[in-house]
């Protein structure tokens, strides 16, 4: 459930549970969560006899963005098998993955979003660079169906 107060929440204190049910866990412990949207269509329309010259908007289909989530490489498979579970036509691969913000001193839930039906539809293994001395960072990219929020 959101909590209100005066302030805003800083946006670097989050749990990521892709389903398992377990956000403390390893597959939970990302760097970045990207592209949290909905938003529903509209439509215009018209009927030829209307006294007005301008179309009315009817409510269209609700959509969602895909969702990126990246972290760093920790050698854990549980991401890779959740992907090829999916593109291997396991349709019980469907999850719902839970982004929960929470105030500074991890008390509290601020705010929860929900992707409902949620599967990997982009796995991106980390560049890898003899040079550089960043940590690795693997990309997954969630496909949705509908978001929630509490």
């Amino acid at each position: 459930m959101a909590v209100m107060r005066d302030r805003p929440y800083t946006q670097f204190n989050f749990l990521v549970d892709v389903g398992t049910g377990d956000p403390d866990g390893l597959d939970g412990g990302f760097e970045r969560v990207t592209g949290l949207e909905s938003w529903v269509d509209t439509i215009e329309y018209r009927n030829g006899n209307s006294k007005e010259n301008s179309p009315i908007k009817l409510t269209g289909l609700n959509r969602v963005s895909d969702v990126t989530l990246e972290r760093g490489q920790i050698g854990s498979l549980s991401l890779y098998q959740w992907f090829n579970d999916i593109r291997n036509g396991n349709q019980n691969s469907l999850r719902t993955v839970t982004i929960a913000l929470q105030n500074e001193d991890h008390t509290e839930i601020a705010m929860t979003w929900r992707l409902l039906r949620a599967r990997i539809i982009k796995y991106s293994a980390p560049d890898l660079n003899a040079k550089g001395n960043d940590v690795a960072i693997e990309e997954i990219v969630i496909g949705y169906e509908r978001l929630e929020i509490e």
